[in-house]
């Protein structure tokens, strides 16, 4: 996987709207429709797009990780969620399109506006079954017809498209991995079998990479070929691809029990499944592979996609690469940081700079693959903003008296890293202190946690709120989410936030432990750690073993933002014994100034030896 720098040139923009607006209504009437519906998903409902999927940014010029919109002759609506309202306002013109929210999104729009006889395309491939029965059942009670499409309307109308991605596909190796893709294959065949099917279709990226132990660029930040999967419950399977991807290599590791078909050939696969039982994600796939399955009289069983627990548990090989992936990232944080504290303090650096510097000293390491996505470079008001990327209208200095914010990430072939750290630009105030160690025990609280099997994030939340909420404070954005080992930084099913979510927390779990606050036109304020879930044990003087949580990333919290005073005897031995391994692990690999900074910053906060 090649490296690819980070760009803060500014994407997306009115002018886009303006420019391709006419062009899509040049498009309905030559399809006879009266709308089109442009979901952000593309077709493997992948978090970062390839550039030929970017239609709704395309279409309207909005560039978030979230949003539709739908496009009528005579009117247009953009719909975005709250990370979003700011953006969606600079980067989409609202002469052109109404602002409207993601929820009740495209559904609650067709339910008030659309009118009686209007006909309104979709491609079926780039929406779930469930938001496509929201959708239907709003142009129903509005009296309009949905029409499903066979090409995308954006396709046709985008007339220098870029072409799909045909990167070619690397094997992971075993040593990496834990486990060859033939017992993988069998034993996620068998997990079908026993749910009473004949075979299950994977089209989540991610979930085909992990099962077949290959890797791809065909996806920003995220190491995955893109390809769908029949795996049936014999542990064959049927990879549709670009057959051009594939090497000698890669076609030996696969070996017999793996068919290689072309991806034009996907449907046809389907339609072989007829009569079978066949287990589908309505999480995951899209309408048309339940359509297509439908119409070929299989016997659709709609159930989560089977690959993903097993994935989300990292066998020991995973855990320890983990580990190791991340002493290599700490070093380089550890560099930063040491920077940050010194060149960084003059007050004459910006938000692409610091970023940039980040990426200089990870690229160092040549072990680095990629980002595991775009730095979140945010100083003072900027990092208020949980999802900021930085751009070069927006970019900030990180001026005196100030808050910098760094959230940041590496792909390497043993582990995918993600780590956030706030540090002051000269001397902190009282109230920043404060909101900080506040942050930090709820941090702190949640990595202490044990807990017994069976309970899920949902009900560890709260413990990093909590000192939050005692002060009347609280962040909207989720504590926790899984990552993947070298595939996606954001990995399920498991997570830890105030939704509910019913997925127990087992060993091999790596989450992220990321408490925050934001004071708006100000500063924001996150730590974040990564942390695996641990094989349960016995507590003496307990009646059942727990489960609990081991730090992986290995950087120091800054002290100069920590009002002690706030902190119990027990959160300051944590923070202590963490910041001891820190220098454990990371000293060896640092020299001269930085190893001189790493000593002090992991001193402990009663002034003792480490």
């Amino acid at each position: 996987m090649t490296h690819q720098i980070q760009n803060f040139d500014v994407k997306g923009g009115p002018q886009y709207g303006r420019q391709n607006l006419p062009k899509i209504r040049e498009a309905l009437d030559a399809a006879g429709l009266d709308g089109f519906i442009i979901p952000h998903e593309d077709e493997y409902n992948n978090e970062y797009l390839p550039d030929y999927a970017e239609r709704l940014s395309w279409a309207t010029g909005f560039t978030g990780s979230a949003g539709a919109a739908i496009v009528m002759k005579d009117r247009a609506a953009v719909f975005v969620d709250g990370r979003y309202t700011a953006q969606v306002k600079v980067q989409v013109d609202g002469k052109l399109f109404d602002y409207a929210d993601l929820d009740p999104g495209v559904a609650g729009w067709i339910r008030e506006h659309a009118r009686k006889g209007e006909r309104i395309g979709y491609d079926p491939r780039l929406h779930s079954p469930d938001a496509m029965a929201r959708i239907q059942d709003a142009a129903d009670r509005a009296g309009a017809e949905l029409v499903s499409l066979d090409t995308n309307l954006i396709d046709r109308a985008w007339d220098d498209q870029p072409e799909p991605p045909r990167t070619p596909v690397s094997v992971h190796p075993v040593e990496f991995a834990g486990e060859d893709h033939e017992s993988k294959r069998t034993r996620i065949g068998d997990s079908i079998k026993d749910d009473g099917a004949d075979a299950a279709v994977l089209t989540d990226p991610t979930s085909i990479a992990w099962l077949l132990n290959v890797r791809g660029n065909d996806v920003e930040r995220s190491p995955l070929p893109l390809a769908s999967v029949i795996l049936e419950a014999d542990g064959r399977v049927s990879l549709f691809i670009e057959p051009s991807k594939l090497d000698d290599e890669v076609r030996s590791h696969l070996g017999n029990a793996v068919s290689i078909r072309d991806e034009s050939e996907f449907a046809d696969g389907l339609a072989e499944l007829a009569s079978k039982t066949v287990r589908v994600d309505p999480g995951s796939s899209s309408v048309w592979v339940f359509d297509t399955l439908n119409a070929a009289g299989a016997k659709v069983q709609r159930k989560a996609d089977p690959v993903a627990l097993p994935k989300a548990c990292k066998n020991a090989a995973e855990v320890e690469g983990s580990r190791q992936a991340h002493v290599r990232d700490g070093a380089a944080i550890v560099r930063f940081l040491h920077w940050l504290d010194t060149e960084a303090q003059s007050g004459d650096v910006d938000e692409i700079t610091a970023a940039q510097k980040l990426e200089e000293i990870r690229k160092a390491n040549p072990e680095l693959k990629d980002l595991s996505f775009e730095t979140i470079s945010g100083a003072g008001p900027n990092g208020a903003h949980p999802h900021y990327r930085v751009n070069t209208d927006t970019n900030l200095k990180l001026e005196k008296d100030s808050l910098y914010l760094v959230d940041s990430g590496g792909q390497y072939r043993d582990g995918t890293t993600d780590i956030t750290r706030t540090v002051p630009i000269g001397q902190p105030t009282a109230e920043m202190r404060r909101h900080f160690t506040l942050v930090l025990k709820g941090h702190i609280a949640l990595s202490r946690v044990r807990f017994p099997q069976g309970i899920t994030g949902s009900q560890l939340d709260a413990l990093a709120r909590e000192p939050l909420w005692a002060a009347g404070l609280d962040y909207d954005h989720g504590t926790g989410h899984g990552v993947g080992s070298y595939l996606g930084v954001h990995e399920g099913p498991q997570r830890i936030s105030k939704a509910l979510n019913a997925i127990a927390l087992k060993p091999g779990m790596i989450l992220s432990n990321e408490p925050g606050f934001y004071l708006l036109g100000s500063y924001g304020i996150r730590i974040e750690n990564l942390q695996v879930v641990t094989e349960p044990e016995e507590i003496p003087g307990g009646d059942r073993k727990m489960l609990g949580f081991e730090t992986l990333t290995m950087a120091p919290i800054h002290k100069g933002l920590i009002d002690t005073t706030l902190l119990s005897p027990t959160e300051m031995a944590w923070l202590d014994a963490y910041h001891a391994t820190v220098r454990q692990r990371i000293a060896p690999l640092v020299d001269g100034e930085v190893a001189a900074w790493l000593e002090e910053a992991c001193r402990p906060l009663t002034g003792a030896t480490p």
